[in-house]
């Protein structure tokens, strides 16, 4: 699946509000090569969007070109200066939505434990008491609950977000859950007149304080485009894949990758020790290599020490592994790799590891090392 690539008029506007905030950094050519190569902004020029952002046309263009221009402005001024409601405030959702805050936006949160709307409430955010409550109160909707359960309850249960929608708002879930929930909270959804929108989210704790989420977004483009300015606070990248149900499968699998990477990951570092390597020289010598990865160099020296801080809880990646294997099983792919890896984050799991980082799972493996031979 290869990056959004936005159209020629949707670069030339780029471009204009490149010039108008770093030209006086890029000379005119390399920003005309910026317009043509690189319709992504690198993020070291990247401007956070503040809302409400109006972008001013700075030379004159086509008619046409303008008018195509004008609507995508002013689809992004709708999206930056709507009312964004946020239902779920744990690990994702509460920096998510304090970086809307931050940027300016009018947000109005809820989440089951009212105490953890405090600290948003107190950077300027509004509260409502139930999901219902907030869709009246908001034009769009996110939501980023634990599981598929949580999130047709909160979208579709008694004083549930539908019950609030009508036509013109749009519900966004950035839940990770399977095609078929997606496809039954939007058609909940979208029975009322509203519109919908899936989007999980692909990143844990630190990219989501830091802006940095990649969007997998699905369903109604019209509300992907309008509420494009709100991912970019979000986040760093954003794809759109289509139906409702493609955004879902999308982090299924790069979640059933990154279960099974961390497993046999785990299996190295305790091999490595075990025949008498240095397990930080093999972090070092995996990051300098092909097989180099983020993740390994992140979370590899914590390891180490047995030390798990959680940025994505266990038991959310042994769901994900879960559901990734329904998915394949529906469509009769052969997964034993992922499969074996789901069986040892079931054994950190009733090992009581799981609100432990998922990097927790090497205790599992630590564990069956230590059982004596029969």
């Amino acid at each position: 699946m290869r990056a959004f690539s936005p159209g020629p008029q949707v670069q030339k506007l780029t471009t204009a509000l490149l010039k108008s905030h770093y030209s006086h950094q890029l000379p005119s050519t390399a920003m005309a090569m910026c317009s043509s190569f690189c319709p992504q902004i690198p993020n070291q020029l990247k401007a956070r969007p503040i809302c409400p952002f109006t972008p001013k046309p700075l030379f004159s263009l086509s008619v046409k070109a303008l008018s195509s221009q004008a609507s995508n402005a002013s689809a992004k001024a709708d999206g930056l200066s709507a009312r964004i409601g946020f239902l779920g405030l744990g690990i994702m959702g509460s920096p998510m939505a304090q970086n809307l805050i931050k940027a300016g936006c009018d947000v109005t949160v809820w989440n089951r434990t009212k105490s953890k709307c405090d600290p948003l409430i107190s950077l300027g955010a509004k509260y409502k008491s139930s999901p219902q409550e907030v869709a009246v109160s908001c034009d769009v909707t996110f939501a980023m609950l634990a599981d598929p359960e949580s999130a047709v309850e909160v979208a579709c249960g008694k004083h549930g977000a539908a019950s609030g929608m009508s036509s013109g708002k749009g519900y966004v879930d950035v839940s990770t859950v399977d095609g078929a929930t997606a496809k039954l909270i939007g058609g909940h959804i979208r029975a009322t007149g509203a519109s919908f929108l899936e989007a999980p989210v692909s990143g844990s704790k630190k990219p989501a304080e830091d802006g940095q989420l990649i969007f997998l977004t699905a369903g109604d483009k019209s509300l992907y485009e309008m509420t494009a300015p709100l991912f970019d606070i979000m986040g760093k990248s954003r794809f759109y894949l289509g139906d409702v149900g493609n955004g879902a499968a999308m982090k299924l699998v790069v979640n059933m990758i990154m279960g099974s990477m961390m497993a046999s990951f785990s299996e190295g570092l305790l091999l490595s020790e075990k025949v008498g390597l240095d397990p930080s020289v093999l972090v070092e010598v995996v990051s300098q290599g092909a097989i180099s990865a983020p993740m390994y160099s992140t979370k590899g020296p914590s390891m180490i020490q047995s030390l798990y801080p959680t940025a994505f809880p266990l038991k959310h990646q042994q769901k994900d592994l879960r559901l990734a294997l329904g998915l394949a099983e529906s469509v009769s792919q052969p997964t034993p790799i992922a499969a074996a890896a789901n069986e040892l984050y079931k054994v950190a799991k009733s090992g009581g590891l799981s609100d432990q980082d998922f990097s927790a799972v090497i205790e599992a493996l630590k564990a069956k090392l230590q059982k004596p031979a029969k």
